[in-house]
């Protein structure tokens, strides 16, 4: 496949991942705990993902490393990436983790996002025949996982329609692409279901885009959704529903990518990876419109200006960045798609 990084920039987004996913701090520890004996490092509860600050960010930069190794064979360090992940993706460790994840607390810790990531993730793996053994020692968590997912799909009544990390239509589409890429049809038609019965009837949006720690655009990453669940003509017929006048001056703050005063600052690590996840939402948008629809064209230009100033943050501005944003770039120019044939579901 054709991609869209060269091998430089793919070797620095592989290097920093590496050194993220191994780098035990500065660590975000959130964790409900019932007694001093549970203040115990994170890297001894999650064994696997206790890098890169917390343990989301630890499951996407794996998948950025394995990624970038399947489709970069040869770029370089990549037996000091392999050695990396040889140690940390373990069967011992993986079932610390997914002990984690059958427990109370596994019901909710990290949902919807981590969850969705690590579903990715396990995609990635089964489609690259060298990756079998992360594969199958990830396998315990993996289910443990998806057994929640499932779980959470059949109770959730309503989204969550924020620009952070509980944003429901983001976490769908993440884990609709994995199950659909690992041939999983009953996940399929659970996120295809919740995906209907959370937005199918949406009108006239009104949120007030962005907030000051968005990384997503609840409207987009909703719209990034649908164009998921619909065929052309059905999403166009959604989308002209949701916002009727996106050409309309109060929609420029989702036109125009959002100024980042800070990029050092956590909040504003998020507005700069809020450009790079509405690159990716525009052109989806674009590429699932009819060719003859109004808003086409401008979702084109929308992505185009959206990429220039995202990647412009990805690189050098300290760890409140580094430790994720080059999952959100790599996502937009290599993306996250796999072998064609079909795969056994769990």
């Amino acid at each position: 496949m054709t991609t869209g990084l060269d091998p430089d920039t793919a070797h620095r987004l592989l290097t920093t991942a590496v050194a993220n996913i191994q780098r035990d701090y500065p660590v975000h520890w959130i964790h409900l705990i019932d007694s001093p004996d549970e203040l115990v490092p994170q890297r001894h509860r999650h064994p696997v993902f206790a890098g890169s600050f917390d343990w989301h960010s630890c499951v996407h930069q794996t998948w950025l490393a394995v990624r970038l190794l399947r489709l970069f064979p040869q770029v370089r360090d990549a037996d000091l990436a392999r050695a990396a992940l040889d140690r940390l993706i373990t069967p011992e460790g993986a079932q610390v983790e997914a002990e984690f994840f059958t427990s109370p607390e596994g019901a909710f810790w990290e949902r919807p996002y981590g969850w969705a990531w690590l579903l990715l993730l396990d995609a990635e793996l089964r489609a690259w025949p060298e990756a079998s053994a992360w594969s199958d020692a990830l396998r315990p968590l993996v289910k443990a996982v998806r057994a929640r997912w499932l779980t959470w799909l059949g109770l959730a009544r309503w989204p969550v329609r924020v620009g952070t990390h509980t944003n429901s239509a983001f976490a769908l589409s993440l884990g609709l692409d994995a199950a659909r890429a690992v041939g999983d049809r009953d996940l399929a038609t659970a996120c295809e279901s919740a995906t209907r019965r959370f937005y199918l009837t949406d009108r006239d949006y009104g949120g007030f885009e962005p907030s000051a720690a968005d990384f997503l655009s609840p409207a987009l990453a909703e719209a990034d959704l649908m164009r998921r669940v619909l065929d052309p003509d059905e999403f166009a017929a959604w989308l002209d529903a949701f916002i009727p006048d996106l050409t309309a001056q109060r929609w420029s703050v989702l036109r125009n990518p959002v100024p980042v005063d800070d990029p050092a600052d956590p909040h504003g690590s998020h507005l700069a990876g809020l450009a790079l996840s509405r690159t990716w939402a525009w052109r989806g948008v674009a590429d699932s419109l009819p060719d003859d629809h109004r808003y086409q064209a401008l979702a084109r230009e929308a992505a185009d200006e959206h990429h220039e100033a995202g990647w412009k943050y990805v690189f050098g501005y300290g760890y409140a960045a580094e430790h994720w944003l080059g999952t959100f770039a790599a996502y937009l120019d290599i993306g996250a798609l796999y072998d064609e044939s079909p795969h056994a579901a769990l």
